[in-house]
């Protein structure tokens, strides 16, 4: 019987393991979206004169360091 409960306490941890990771995959590809979002509204405002520039490079930079800690599964999507 304690092999048995053995098994079905890993079991549940591999599970809760697993439902964390793609909680986090699922978090990290909504902020990339929203970062997108906040990109694709600077360079809007920007290209009818209510935006600048430096908005632009901001949004971008931040695009850019959501890519290089999370790569860029949510640009696919």
């Amino acid at each position: 019987m304690a092999g048995f409960l053995d098994r079905a306490k890993e079991q549940a941890q591999r599970g809760l393991a697993q439902g964390k990771e793609k909680m986090e995959e699922v978090q990290a590809q909504r902020t990339g979206n929203d970062l997108l979002r906040r990109l694709g509204a600077a360079y809007y405002a920007e290209q009818n004169g209510t935006g600048s520039a430096q908005e632009v490079q901001r949004a971008l930079a931040a695009v850019q360091e959501h890519v290089a800690q999370n790569g860029d599964g949510f640009l696919k999507s």
